[in-house]
């Protein structure tokens, strides 16, 4: 049974459709990565998993049970985390006051959930009493990721996890995201960053116009010409 599933997904802001009939697979070992251009539906999908738009039509199932349409804090004690693009962290806390906000579901949990995180994460465990304002934009999108790790979530959805980062930033998010999944944590993220997304995805799946236009193994999508000339730039 799949982790997490989309079937014929519609759904969007205001009555308009920006999914229209999305369908999506991700098993609870595999990092899913969502790609295609702007205005795809690519964060829109990751939003109607996560409960914070309507889904008009279709099914969306975690662990096999129905889950579309519920609030994000009963997703949240399902197993989901989400990580924003952006406003992501607490500015004027602490590192570690940020980590500890996560765990508000299972403050039992703190002490050995921020070991692991600091595990996941070395550089925080340096800065943990530093106000996460004052980190680098890729410290700051550590200490979200680690945030939505602190609930032991089975799934953590993020969105652009890479956006306005450098390169060396870049690299070690997606090398992070390797770990965590490695641990037993389904990922599926919406990147625009796509070929370097892909190179550690299990499954990609890219979409254009609210809709699949193809899904394969990370692999087979970077060697798809189709693919390469339409959604990577040749």
């Amino acid at each position: 049974m799949p982790l997490i599933e989309a079937r014929d997904v519609y759904g969007g802001y205001g009555g308009m459709n920006i999914l229209n009939g999305v369908d999506m697979s991700l098993e609870a070992d595999e990092v899913g990565v969502i790609v295609g251009p702007n205005g795809a539906g690519k964060s829109t999908l990751l939003k109607a998993v996560f409960g914070l738009l309507h889904v008009n039509q279709g099914d969306i199932l975690l662990h096999g049970k129905p889950i579309q349409n519920l609030p994000p804090h009963q997703l949240v004690e399902r197993g989901m985390g989400f990580v924003p693009q952006e406003k992501n962290v607490f500015p004027s806390l602490t590192v570690q006051e940020n980590l500890e906000m996560g765990a508000f579901l299972k403050p039992q949990n703190v002490k050995r959930m921020l070991g692991q995180v600091y595990e996941f994460f070395p550089p925080l465990q340096e800065k943990r009493h530093q106000p996460a304002g004052e980190l680098s934009g890729g410290q700051r999108q550590m200490v979200a990721m680690g945030r939505a790790l602190m609930a032991e979530p089975s799934l953590l959805l993020l969105d652009e996890p890479t956006a306005g980062l450098s390169p060396l930033y870049m690299n070690e998010i997606f090398d992070r995201v390797k770990h965590i999944n490695a641990a037993g944590v389904g990922i599926l993220m919406v990147e625009q960053n796509a070929k370097q997304a892909l190179a550690i995805a299990d499954k990609g799946f890219v979409l254009a116009a609210g809709q699949n236009r193809f899904t394969d193994t990370g692999a087979a999508l970077l060697a798809d010409p189709d693919v390469a000339k339409s959604f990577l730039g040749g």
